[in-house]
Formats: C-alpha cells, sequence, structure tokens
C-alpha cells in the first residue's frame, strides 16, 4: 500500500510516497509565482513532490489552516483533508511549520513489482511474438500458394527464406549483445522483425521482396536468444537466473501455440493478409512498451538521498560533469572495442575443433534441427492434404506438438537431475536424454510413415508424442555446452546452433522438392528425418562427452 504526504514548509511544500519496497520522489520547483518546474527523482527512500512557493504563499496557507483546524497544536482539516503535525526529525531543519495530509493509492497494479521481474516478463513477451512471426507462414502458406501458384518447391523456399537470416544473425547477435548489451540488442530485434513481418503482404506478390522480408525476420529473431541471455545474465541474481532462463524461453513454445490457434481464425474471417499486419502490429507495439521500461530503469538507477532547490551553480556543475561523461564514454568505448577485439582473438577456435565431443554437439544439433524445422514448417501443410482436414483443424492439431513439449520439458529436466543427483554419471544422463530425444520421433515417424490402415487421429497422436519427447534434448545436448566448458558456453552454444540453422534453410526447401518430385509425404517429410535421428544417435552415443576440458591449455 503507498502513502503519500503532503508536507508544507517555509519555501517549499512536496508531496512523499512510501512504500515497503520502493520510495521516490518528485520535485515541483517554483521560481517565480508564474513558473514552475518539474523534476522527478527516483530513490529507494522516499518519493517527494515538493513546490517552491514564496513565505507569503506559506503564511497565507498556514492562516487558514489555523483559522480552520484551531492553529499548528493541533490537527486540521484543508479542504477535507486530515492534516497532522509531523515530528520536526522529519522536515528539512526549517521552523516547526511542517504540516501533513495523508491517503492510499496504489496504481498501477505493477507499479512496486522489481523492474528485474519486469524485464523478464517483457522478455518472455518478446519470445511468445518471435514465434507467433516464425510459425504464421506455415499457416499462411497455404492460401498463398493457391492465391499466388506456388507449387510445393516455391513454398519451401519461401518458408527457408526465414532460416537464411537466421543462421546468419547467430554469432553477430552475440557479438553485438556483449559490445552494446543484450537490452537494446533485443530492442532492434524485435522492432526490426517485426516491421519485416508487416510487409509481407505488401511484399508478397513480388518475390525477391518477400524474401528479403523474410531474411529481415529471421536476422531479427536470430539475434534474440543472444541477447536475452546477455539481458538475464547483466540483471538477474545467480539464484533466480535458472527460473528466468525458463521462463523466457518457455515463451517460444507458447508463441507456438498461440500462432497456431489465432492464426486460422484471422485468415477465414479476415484474410491472410491480417496475421502479418496482426503480428507486425504486436511487435510494435512491444518495443515501444519495453523502450518505456527502459527509460524506467535508467531513472531508477538514480538514488536521490536529499532534496533541495537547484542552485545555478549545481547546473554549472552538473554540465560540467556531463561533459567529463561525455569524454568517458567516448575513452570507454574505444576500450570496449580494442577488448572485445582481444577477446575474440584469445578464443581457442583451434581447440574447439580438435575435440570428438564438439563435433559430437555439432552433428546432433544439425540432425535434431532437421526434424524440428522440417516439421514445424510442413506439418500443417501434411495435416491439410494428407489427413483431409481443412485449414483450421490442420493448425489447431499442429499445436499438439508444442503444447505437449511444455509438459515433456518440465519432466526431462527432473529425471535428468534426479538420475545425476542420485550417482549416474552426467556424461550418461546426457546420452540418455539424447536418445530418447532422436529415438522417439525416429520411431513416431517410421510408424506414422507406414502403410498400417492408421486412422488420422492416430497418425497425429503418434507424431504429436514423438515430436514433443524430442524435447529431452534440453537435457542432453543443449546442457553439454555448459557441462564441458562453462566459460565457453556461449561460444560453443552458437557455433552449434549456427550449424543448426542450416536445415532450416537445406531441409525446408528440399521437403518441398521431393514432394514436387516424388508427391510422397513419407519420402519428402519423414525419409530424411529418420535418417538424420538415427545417424545422430549413433554419433552422439559413440563421441558425446559432458566431462570437463580445458580448450585454452590445449591450443
Amino acid at each position: 500500500m503507498a502513502k503519500f504526504t503532503t508536507r508544507l514548509d517555509n519555501n517549499f511544500c512536496f508531496l512523499s510516497h512510501n512504500t515497503s519496497t520502493s520510495q521516490s520522489s518528485i520535485l515541483l520547483n517554483r521560481t517565480s509565482r508564474k513558473n514552475l518546474q518539474l523534476q522527478l527523482s527516483p530513490s529507494k527512500h522516499r518519493f517527494n513532490f515538493n513546490v517552491l512557493c514564496s513565505i507569503k504563499e506559506k503564511e497565507n496557507v498556514k492562516g487558514e489552516i489555523e483559522k480552520v483546524g484551531g492553529g499548528a497544536s493541533g490537527g486540521g482539516l484543508v479542504n477535507g483533508v486530515r492534516v497532522e503535525e509531523l515530528d520536526r526529525k522529519t522536515g528539512l531543519g526549517r521552523e516547526n511549520a511542517s504540516k501533513e495530509a495523508g491517503f492510499d493509492l496504489v496504481w498501477p497494479p505493477w507499479k512496486n513489482t522489481p523492474q528485474r521481474y519486469k524485464l523478464i516478463g517483457t522478455t518472455s513477451l518478446a519470445f511468445v511474438i518471435c514465434n507467433m512471426d516464425k510459425v504464421n507462414l506455415s499457416v499462411a502458406i497455404i492460401p498463398m500458394s493457391h492465391q499466388f501458384g506456388w507449387n510445393s518447391s516455391v513454398a519451401g523456399v519461401v518458408q527457408s527464406s526465414f532460416f537464411w537470416g537466421y543462421a546468419l544473425s547467430q554469432l553477430p547477435g552475440g557479438w553485438l549483445s556483449k559490445l552494446f548489451g543484450g537490452r537494446k540488442v533485443l530492442e532492434i530485434g524485435v522492432l526490426a522483425w517485426s516491421l519485416a513481418t508487416a510487409l509481407v503482404p505488401v511484399l508478397a506478390g513480388f518475390m525477391p521482396g518477400l524474401l528479403l522480408s523474410r531474411v529481415l525476420v529471421g536476422i531479427g529473431e536470430g539475434v534474440s536468444p543472444s541477447a536475452a541471455t546477455d539481458l538475464i545474465a547483466r540483471s538477474i541474481p545467480l539464484e533466480e537466473r535458472s527460473r528466468a532462463v525458463s521462463f523466457v524461453f518457455g515463451g517460444l513454445s507458447v508463441g507456438s501455440v498461440t500462432g497456431l490457434l489465432v492464426a486460422p481464425t484471422l485468415i477465414q474471417n479476415l484474410g491472410w493478409e491480417s496475421v502479418f499486419y496482426l503480428f507486425g502490429l504486436l511487435g510494435i507495439w512491444w518495443y515501444l512498451g519495453f523502450h518505456f521500461l527502459g527509460k524506467g530503469l535508467a531513472s531508477d538507477a538514480v538514488e536521490v538521498e536529499h532534496v533541495a532547490p537547484l542552485q545555478s551553480a549545481n547546473l554549472h556543475k552538473s554540465w560540467n560533469n556531463s561533459l567529463e561523461e561525455l569524454a568517458q564514454t567516448k575513452t570507454s568505448w574505444s576500450n570496449t572495442q580494442e577488448e572485445l577485439r582481444a577477446s575474440l582473438k584469445d578464443v581457442p577456435w583451434k581447440a574447439f575443433f580438435r575435440r570428438p565431443a564438439v563435433w559430437a554437439m555439432i552433428y546432433a544439433h544439425f540432425c535434431g534441427s532437421w526434424g524440428h524445422y522440417t516439421c514445424l514448417s510442413w506439418l500443417p501443410t501434411f495435416f491439410s492434404e494428407e489427413l483431409n482436414l481443412n485449414l483450421r483443424e490442420a493448425a489447431w492439431v499442429s499445436i499438439l506438438p508444442p503444447l505437449a513439449s511444455v509438459f515433456v520439458t518440465s519432466i526431462a529436466a527432473q529425471f535428468a537431475d534426479n538420475l545425476i543427483a542420485n550417482g549416474v554419471e552426467t556424461t550418461t544422463v546426457r546420452k540418455i536424454c539424447q536418445a530418447i530425444s532422436f529415438l522417439s520421433p525416429a520411431t513416431c515417424m517410421i510408424l506414422s510413415s507406414l502403410d498400417l490402415g492408421l486412422q488420422p487421429w492416430e497418425i497425429v497422436g503418434f507424431l504429436s508424442c514423438g515430436l514433443a519427447l524430442s524435447s529431452f534434448a534440453l537435457s542432453g545436448l543443449y546442457c553439454t555446452h555448459q557441462d564441458i566448458s562453462p566459460e565457453y558456453a556461449s561460444i560453443l552454444l552458437g557455433i552449434t546452433n549456427t550449424v543448426g540453422a542450416v536445415p532450416g534453410i537445406v531441409g525446408v526447401a528440399l521437403t518441398g522438392f521431393l514432394l514436387d518430385s516424388t508427391h510422397s509425404w513419407s519420402m519428402s517429410l519423414f525419409a530424411p528425418s529418420i535418417f538424420f535421428y538415427l545417424t545422430g544417435t549413433i554419433v552422439w552415443l559413440a563421441f558425446a562427452s559432458s566431462k570437463p576440458q580445458s580448450f585454452s591449455g590445449s591450443d
């Protein structure tokens, strides 16, 4: 509950706001009877609203108080508000003419929420929008293909163009986040992909422009994982970091579900163009809100312990300090660039590629991404054409794998942690989890592709179950980077994630080409994924390791 207090003093009066978690101050500086100046001074100790006024004005107010309430000796009423005497210690060294008027107000409801929680909440929302803009084309590609006369090969190229930008921006995203900070990179990334998403309907009839817009969407979304990782590392204390990572990246699954739920309804009622306009507008709204939050974070970093009238000498000192800070910023910029160049040179790139465990991670990431990206892009079309489902039914059925993945992820994490806590070797745990992640979808795809007389709902169930169990990779492959080298975990993830984006480029387009050539979903969609799942399992079980390794010493 917030308590606001109005205090009148010889030279000024102020409104003070106290809460159990945060306090701030607003200074209203009045240099003349007609000119008012408002200054907000956040503080962890108070919220002061100071109005500088003349002694004559103060005496008039004091006279009214004495007239209505009987003087300074007791409480009184001014315009219906109870006025009580303050202790001299709460004043600013003036005579005991200070008075207090109190009332309770809490608005907005999240006002007292710690800023780091607001930051994590908005970042997770960005990831929700991220996957909404990623899956929207997988639904809209069906009516777009009918309108523009695209065959499966052309549709595959259009869908794969997203991954061209996504693959190119992985390592640069980490570099930019380290240089400028994850918050700024995430801001620009969301704005870039949102504007590019809104341009899709405008450029749809011009193929080069359409491909460029999807490349820009991929670039904007590609920098986001590194930006979020940097943002969490800078803003969240260690004891809250695991929950923050889970909450932020969990937004991806929520985004997939939300996009696949909303897109069919929008397309059927407003046309396929509405999906891109609305989803793009959501990202722009997010950018404006996050930009405002960023200003709030900068304001809250300022602590004001004492509030006093602004003097010309203070203004002169502040100007000099600003000049000094500007010079320091330029020096810091130069130092940052030099340190970044030095840090890039110090990375033991050769040592990474000499280790079989690193190659196992790279190939496993490639294999897992092949099945994930091809299914993400083509399953709505498969359900629509092969199982004779309409657009809405196909999209809603496509929700089942990401929705089930949300539950499987928590089960897999608990399963892996329990094994390690019971003394099972970490490498063994990672191999078990990754083997489940590969063999489960491979088995389900084999059953779905064979002519066993399965009903459509049985095929949907098999595929949903298999793809959901592939989330065990989060307790397998995706933990191995931290296991073998916490120091270079982010760089190793950047390497494997870059290679892992290649199936989005090659696999999605190749699926469309094979579908035109063979007219068989089993040969075009399932057979390549099954091959990579099985070979990935063999390579992972043979060469993967979670033993800590010192790359620097071996280069």
